[in-house]
């Protein structure tokens, strides 16, 4: 069993090509014994984005703080706010984006562990 605080998680910069002012921690990972799923916390700061990007596994996403958008391949845009969960099926291309000037965007990121 571990038990973990998110003020006491590094975060650190996210280094993703094509994103912009996004900050990463794990506060739950394989590195804990975790046997199917990581958790991150993905901090995007104001008007900051993820990149715009797909991979071979699913996201499970909650958000946490703040409001944005989700951008499907085709540009469709779906508004996203504090208490919403997305799920991201493998394949699909995706980004998150912080539309405010102002308040971070903050959500959890649940993966496989090997793709942590």
């Amino acid at each position: 069993m571990k038990i973990s605080n998110l003020d006491q998680i590094e975060k650190i910069k996210a280094n993703m090509e094509g994103a912009k002012e996004v900050y990463k921690q794990v506060p739950l990972s394989k590195q804990d014994g975790a046997p199917h799923f990581s958790f991150r916390v993905f901090t995007i700061e104001p008007e900051g984005h993820t990149p715009f990007h797909k991979h071979p596994f699913e996201h499970l996403n909650y958000i946490m703080e703040g409001q944005g958008c989700l951008v499907e391949e085709n540009g469709r845009e779906h508004e996203v706010k504090k208490g919403d969960f997305v799920l991201v099926l493998p394949d699909e291309k995706h980004q998150y984006k912080n539309r405010s000037p102002k308040a971070p965007f903050i959500m959890i990121c649940a993966v496989p562990k090997e793709y942590e």
